[in-house]
């Protein structure tokens, strides 16, 4: 592919370039969910039933589903197709519901919008591919904070948006929709440019020094995450403040530029000084590099009655074992793919029929602006991945704790958020946003590491893609059927053909039965973490030999 020609310092550069703008598609392709921010205007305009506003949702959900595009595209194809393609049916859906909402045009058909729903929640399916497939590949050794800090940018890409539309629009739902389909189109253009597969670390110092920089990275996103926090508490903010807020939101978003500028002019320094040293060959990028070594295949002599000397060699083949390679179909054959398949619906299901749900939980519970709501889901969503991110790996390098206890613990903590909506309590619904958001983060940021370090990365966007499946299969059950039919079934018709119900008992027992549902999650991330104990036990032991190798060599 050409990269083992480029310098160091320019191969550097442009690597972490490409990060940074990763970080950048990540905090605009999270407009999947957003949608309690304008569905009140759909169901207004429709003249829909919740179960029917619910079923938009779950259109726009089922996009996800034929994610499985992108991954099979992304061992085919560079980043910059995926990322076209991604922006390019962005724009698209996102712009067709943009004309609908702002009356530009007269209401389409209910099939219609569903059409345009689905292509608007499948292009960030093409983004997020991209961006963790190329990142994950180029930063082998910090899986865990990379996958942190970019599904953190992902969740703070809600409130990012909710609040930058309430500064410079008062919150219009059309001006939201057109943000969220020229926006990520802008920015996507930008990522095509220096978003690519460039050679990993291949030492100890060079994996010290990302850490460093991840570090940096981390403290910029949580300042970013408390910024946005603070705006939503200041009551009716004028037009001059909404306007600097926006302008220094900006300028914080374009900040992690610094990175590349460092890594560049600190590399130019590095070659000064050592320009007396010989050559030293470049790395080579390897996109098939396992975590662990695979075993050698068993050899077997065999005797021949033609003559004694003669020694056949039968390979036999095998199934890879976690921790190798794996194809979809080889990985599909694993009980522990089914048991992560499953624990992770209990967790992004439940969290997602929340966040769709969202505008007509808190008109229920008497909030006539809910956006301060889906802003905290955001917010501590982002701090649940970011923090999830690092201390998981901090934890694997110290005492080979398995990532997937730390989904066993987002998940018994999210079933007590649940119980506090159900119970409805003054307050309550500020403390279960930000306790669902922070536990749907850590699902996400530990499940995306977890996946390559069990399955491989060869075919991991493939895999990922296929977890995801999760997202519309979770959106269906919870959010279209369950909390749509309980709702209709509390709810009073009117006039227009809609409905409409307020009170706590509106969502009760939806709260109750997802309860249930992540008990169940927490009791299989619980029996995952026991099956890969021996995994993480060698991945730390795989750490400590390259820490070793590298200072003594």
């Amino acid at each position: 592919m050409g990269f083992g020609l480029e310098r160091p310092s320019v191969s550097s550069t442009i690597k972490w370039l490409g990060f940074v703008t990763a970080i950048w598609v990540q905090a605009i392709s999270g407009n999947n969910y957003t949608f309690s921010n304008y569905s009140d205007a759909l169901k207004t305009l429709m003249n829909l039933t919740q179960l029917e506003l619910n079923n938009l949702s779950v259109a726009k959900d089922v996009g996800k589903a034929f994610g499985l595009l992108a991954g099979l595209a992304s061992d085919r194809f560079p980043t910059w197709v995926l990322l076209l393609i991604g922006s390019v049916e962005g724009l698209v859906g996102y712009g067709a519901q943009w004309l609908v909402v702002s009356q530009k045009i007269q209401p389409l058909s209910y099939w219609q919008m569903c059409i345009f729903l689905c292509m608007g929640g499948n292009s960030t399916t093409w983004m997020n591919t991209a961006v963790l497939v190329t990142c994950i590949r180029n930063f082998r050794s910090n899986r865990g904070p990379v996958s942190g800090i970019l599904k953190g940018y992902v969740g703070l890409s809600t409130a990012i948006f909710t609040d930058l539309c309430t500064a410079l629009f008062n919150n219009n739902s059309a001006s939201f929709l057109f943000m969220l389909a020229v926006a990520p189109f802008a920015v996507c253009l930008t990522a095509m440019v220096f978003l690519r597969e460039i050679p990993p670390s291949s030492s100890a110092a060079e994996d010290k020094q990302e850490s460093r920089y991840f570090w940096f990275f981390n403290g910029l996103a949580f300042f970013v995450a408390l910024y946005l926090l603070a705006y939503d508490f200041i009551p009716d903010p004028s037009t001059f403040f909404s306007y600097v807020f926006s302008a220094t939101l900006l300028l914080l978003l374009a900040s992690p530029l610094v990175v590349p500028a460092y890594s560049y002019f600190n590399a130019r320094a590095s070659n000064r000084v050592g320009s007396s040293d010989p050559e030293k060959p470049v790395p080579v990028l390897v996109l098939d590099e396992p975590l662990l070594a695979a075993e050698k295949p068993e050899v077997v002599p065999s005797s021949s009655s033609s003559s004694e000397d003669d020694v056949a060699v039968v390979e036999r083949r095998r199934r890879p074992v976690i921790g190798e390679e794996h194809t979809i179909f080889e990985a599909m054959r694993t009980l522990d793919f089914w048991i992560l398949f499953v624990s992770f619906l209990c967790g992004v299901g439940t969290g997602l029929a929340v966040m769709n749900n969202l505008g007509q939980i808190g008109l229920a519970l008497g909030y006539a602006d809910v956006s301060i709501f889906v802003s905290l889901t955001s917010i501590w969503g982002f701090f649940g991945r970011i923090v999830s991110g690092m201390v998981s790996e901090y934890f694997i390098r110290k005492a080979a704790i398995p990532r997937p206890l730390w989904n066993a613990a987002s998940q018994i903590l999210m079933a007590v958020g649940y119980i506090l909506l159900a119970i409805a309590m003054p307050g309550s619904l500020y403390i279960g946003s930000m306790v669902v958001g922070i536990c749907y983060g850590v699902r996400l940021a530990i499940t995306v590491p977890a996946a390559s370090e069990l399955f491989g990365l060869k075919y991991y966007g493939l895999i990922y893609n296929v977890l995801i499946l999760n997202l519309p299969l979770g959106s269906l059950l919870f959010s279209g059927l369950l909390a749509g039919f309980l709702y209709d079934m509390e709810a009073t018709p009117t006039a227009g053909g809609g409905n409409t119900c307020i009170g706590a008992h509106c969502y009760r027992l939806v709260f109750v039965v997802m309860a249930i549902a992540c008990v169940v999650g927490f009791g299989l991330d619980i029996l995952l973490s026991i099956r890969t104990r021996r995994l993480y036990t060698k991945i730390q032991a795989g750490k400590k030999t390259k820490r070793v190798s590298n200072g003594t060599s």
